[in-house]
């Protein structure tokens, strides 16, 4: 399964704001649809008028079995009725990144970063997801995508100032922010 974020003139999340973090930022657009596939289909010819980005879920790297259980315990899923509000953080690490060991880049994902423990006071008020793309030809390594209701959002701004604090974001060589509030249709 894929998801699809296109960010364009028509979607049911109305984009508040787009910021380059670090790097190339993505061009503004109004809206921001999400959608998910069995199958990601050609890529759209580079347009003034929409951008697409790509990525899968898959398995938890970086962590391990008691990691895993604390965050299966607390987490929330997407889509609740209340988390209105939403970010996604589209990630390209640096290359010095990809050459790490896949243990190296644990220890400081987690035991230098504390990446999930730190992360885990934030559950359940915030919901989020992680796709990877760096093996589909996307832009980006990773699209991260979090829901919390708005009375959370406070909360979510410390969650990733915490986050761009670590070793492990020292890795981090493009990274934009785009905020979202959910289209609410009246009858």
């Amino acid at each position: 399964m894929f998801r699809t974020f296109r960010g364009g003139h028509s979607g049911g999340w109305r984009v508040t704001s787009i910021s380059s973090v670090t790097g190339e930022p993505l061009p503004f657009m109004p809206a921001l649809s999400v959608t998910d596939s069995e199958a990601v289909s050609l890529p759209l010819v580079p347009s003034r008028n929409a951008w697409r980005l790509v990525g899968a879920p898959s398995n938890l790297r970086y962590t391990e079995r008691p990691e895993k259980e604390q965050l299966v315990a607390v987490q929330a899923g997407l889509g609740r009725m209340e988390a209105t509000s939403a970010a996604l953080i589209p990630i390209r690490k640096s290359q010095a990144w990809w050459e790490l060991t896949q243990e190296e880049r644990r220890k400081i994902f987690e035991d230098k970063s504390h990446h999930i423990a730190s992360s885990l006071r934030f559950l359940p008020a915030i919901a989020r997801q992680l796709y990877h793309c760096r093996d589909l030809g996307e832009p980006f390594d990773f699209l991260t995508w979090f829901e919390f209701a708005p009375a959370h959002a406070r909360l979510f701004e410390e969650l990733v100032a915490a986050l761009r604090e670590t070793e492990e974001w020292s890795y981090v060589e493009r990274e934009v922010d785009v905020r979202v509030v959910k289209e609410v249709l009246s009858a």
